[in-house]
């Protein structure tokens, strides 16, 4: 397959290439797009066959969901059982980075949800994204843009290392904006009909957030442990190897200094690769670092996960070290990611 790339930043002044776009995913085509999380690979939402096409460009496996992408908070009526819960979300939330999970409609096909009776829809801000899915006239359901398992992208430089000539078009929209993919809950009720939230991907829009929207929000296991033995993933990113480099990712659990003498004695004994706070480069050799911000700049090191995790793997290191993160607020979501990205190898020091 030949793939065409569009470099879109202004949907405006691009509206032909979108249109063109918009056809080639009724017609069955994929087409990979901007989000202001990460680039998502794109087929019609209602089509088996491109859901199929989907999981086999990404080699991903058929159980784990897809997530639907709308171009306006209230068409999600059209695909899913909304409630008055999804529209306070909405009302909150969207277009931004939330993913809701609800009871799907008929026109939704279980190839789409992995088999499950619910569906994830979103409704992302990316002004690229939204008009792309105008263009095709019906729900885009989109992974993201990467080969399945490895880290996703965030940049289109990302997507032509993994899927070019598996799609049809990318669509190069520069860098991505949050670099984490969306939070995703899925709307419950407990014993006396009351509608609450189960936190089953941390995001952008924290716990603390969705609080806010809805008095309770639990938060799955899985969010930080391991997925059972044959355990159906209820959304995306819930499986035990995700995000990965292919060096062996380790996360340190230590103070600064312990944490710091640690590595100097793993890069003078090992090749190995170290994702590191800015305020810590002058202490460490420089030859095998990759900065992720500053200790305290959760968002910059959100935006900058993934990238950091593909540069680690061009450097040809043995292994791959960072710091184990926090776990409040948008903590919750870089611990989520990379607590998967390492088979969950923290190593206490």
């Amino acid at each position: 397959m030949k793939t065409q790339v569009f470099t879109i930043h202004d949907p405006q002044a691009a509206q032909e290439q979108l249109l063109d776009a918009g056809r080639i995913l009724r017609a069955g085509g994929l087409v990979v797009f901007p989000t202001e999380t990460v680039y998502g690979l794109g087929g019609d939402g209602t089509s088996p066959q491109a859901a199929a096409d989907i999981y086999a460009a990404k080699g991903r496996p058929s159980d784990n969901p897809l997530i639907i992408h709308i171009a306006d908070p209230e068409d999600a009526d059209k695909y899913a059982y909304t409630t008055e819960l999804y529209f306070a979300l909405a009302k909150a939330f969207m277009p931004g980075p939330l993913t809701v999970i609800m009871p799907k409609r008929d026109n939704v096909p279980s190839s789409v949800t992995g088999g499950l009776d619910s569906v994830a829809v979103r409704c992302p801000s990316h002004p690229v994204a939204r008009a792309l899915i105008r263009a095709a006239g019906t729900c885009v359901a989109a992974p993201s843009a990467n080969i399945s398992g490895k880290p996703s992208p965030t940049d289109a430089r990302h997507v032509v290392q993994d899927l070019d000539g598996k799609v049809d078009v990318i669509i190069d929209g520069g860098e991505c904006e949050i670099g984490l993919e969306s939070t995703i809950v899925k709307i419950m009720q407990d014993e006396q009909d009351e509608p609450y939230l189960v936190l089953l991907r941390p995001g952008a829009i924290t716990h603390d957030a969705l609080c806010c929207v809805c008095r309770r929000v639990d938060i799955a296991p899985a969010v930080a442990e391991k997925l059972a033995e044959n355990e159906r993933p209820l959304s995306p990113g819930m499986k035990y190897r995700h995000y990965a480099p292919t060096a062996p990712l380790v996360l340190l659990d230590g103070n600064d200094d312990q944490v710091l003498a640690f590595l100097r004695a793993e890069q003078a004994s090992k090749n190995c690769c170290v994702l590191c706070y800015d305020e810590e480069i002058d202490a460490l050799s420089s030859g095998t670092l990759i900065p992720v911000g500053a200790r305290d700049d959760l968002a910059a090191q959100a935006k900058r996960l993934f990238a950091a995790l593909r540069e680690a793997d061009a450097t040809n290191a043995e292994i791959i070290y960072a710091h184990l993160p926090p776990m409040q607020g948008l903590g919750l979501a870089l611990y989520n990611r990379m607590i998967r990205a390492a088979a969950h190898t923290v190593l206490k020091i």
